[in-house]
């Protein structure tokens, strides 16, 4: 790409009625051979009407989520996410010629989250991939905030679609995993790679009913703090996606115990014996194998006073649960690998091949 290219997309793209002045620039965008051809719009909530003056060839992401939806998409892996360690690449290494390491991701949230580091990769990225609402939902920022970020030219495109349970998701329209992707796909203009996925996923999507029991299963999803656990209430969110398509019910859903998202949610093995979930799904363990597992997490638990009294710790169904931020490749290898470990399935449920021909254009 020129340098004429890249000053024009710097300038161009943008959030509808975001960035004052911009009627202003015509005649230097025109003087500089800007082809309206190559111009498009996408919109999403609660960015609204997103426009592209080309195809944006850097990036950075919030979430591993979306950063997995980018691979998925053919793209250069995003340069920088909030917290890059919660971009499970590893997942990767069962797809054959698809090579992702989050460690050359930088972090942008590692202290506070500044307008300042993102004014300076606004230089060095064409979109932010990530919800403004977040950032000011979680990251304290004002529409000033916002609003000066954007008039650097690089524009916000993003949706919280991890959870629901944040409290600003109740103003604009939730959207599922393959939503949102079908949107990136849009910005990246990779169409055709995401209706390859979509096949591929709606055939995932028929093995996977082929062998879920007919019988609810009960679990319980937390994160292990000591000896106390922060609760995750089974809900709509694309990071519960893997256990809603496995016919997971939720052991805590009808308690009083409250989801960590939305209000601070956390029990001590005394409470959590009281509900004693059939199966327990513990969060923050993807890097371990399931020996380390057990040895590191599952013995100990045996050998609580009161943790060994859980039935699912007498029965040995104390799980890793998948992480909190999934896009289509990372969600079709942690569903697989639950049903594996929870329901003895032992064939591969979709195509590794065929993911890593779409992922490298071979389709």
């Amino acid at each position: 790409m020129t340098d004429e290219s890249t000053w024009t997309r710097r300038n161009v793209l943008r959030t509808s009625g975001a960035i004052a002045g911009v009627s202003a620039m015509a005649g230097c965008i025109d003087s500089l051979g800007s082809d309206d051809d190559s111009q498009y719009s996408v919109t999403m909530e609660p960015v609204g009407e997103v426009e592209f003056d080309g195809v944006p060839e850097t990036w950075a992401a919030g979430t591993g989520d979306w950063a997995d939806m980018g691979v998925a998409l053919g793209q250069e892996p995003p340069e920088a996410l909030y917290l890059s360690h919660r971009y499970h690449t590893p997942y990767y290494d069962e797809i054959p010629d698809v090579n992702v390491n989050s460690e050359d991701i930088d972090s942008l949230w590692e202290d506070e989250l500044t307008v300042e580091e993102f004014m300076e990769l606004s230089d060095d990225v064409d979109v932010f991939v990530m919800d403004p609402n977040f950032l000011k939902g979680q990251g304290k920022w004002s529409d000033d905030d916002i609003e000066q970020v954007e008039s650097t030219g690089t524009p916000f495109f993003g949706n919280t679609i991890f959870s629901q349970d944040y409290g600003f998701h109740d103003d604009y329209e939730y959207l599922t995993l393959y939503e949102a992707f079908e949107k990136l796909a849009e910005v990246f203009q990779e169409t055709e790679r995401y209706e390859e996925f979509e096949a591929l996923h709606d055939e995932f999507q028929t093995n996977i009913e082929d062998v879920v029991p007919s019988d609810d299963q009960q679990v319980a999803v937390l994160w292990p703090q000591d000896d106390s656990f922060l609760t995750y209430i089974i809900d709509e969110g694309t990071s519960y996606k893997h256990l809603q398509d496995l016919g997971y019910k939720d052991a805590l859903a009808n308690t009083d115990v409250e989801d960590f998202h939305s209000g601070g949610g956390e029990v001590d093995y005394e409470t959590l014996l009281e509900i004693d979930p059939d199966n327990i799904l513990l969060r923050g363990e993807q890097y371990r194998t399931r020996e380390e597992f057990v040895q590191n997490t599952v013995e100990p638990m045996k050998n609580h006073d009161v943790a060994r009294q859980l039935t699912a710790v007498q029965n040995d169904d104390v799980y890793r649960a998948g992480p909190l931020y999934q896009g289509p490749i990372l969600n079709l290898l942690v569903t697989e690998q639950l049903a594996s470990e929870l329901y003895g399935v032992d064939e591969e449920l979709f195509d590794r091949q065929k993911v890593s021909d779409i992922v490298n254009g071979d389709f």
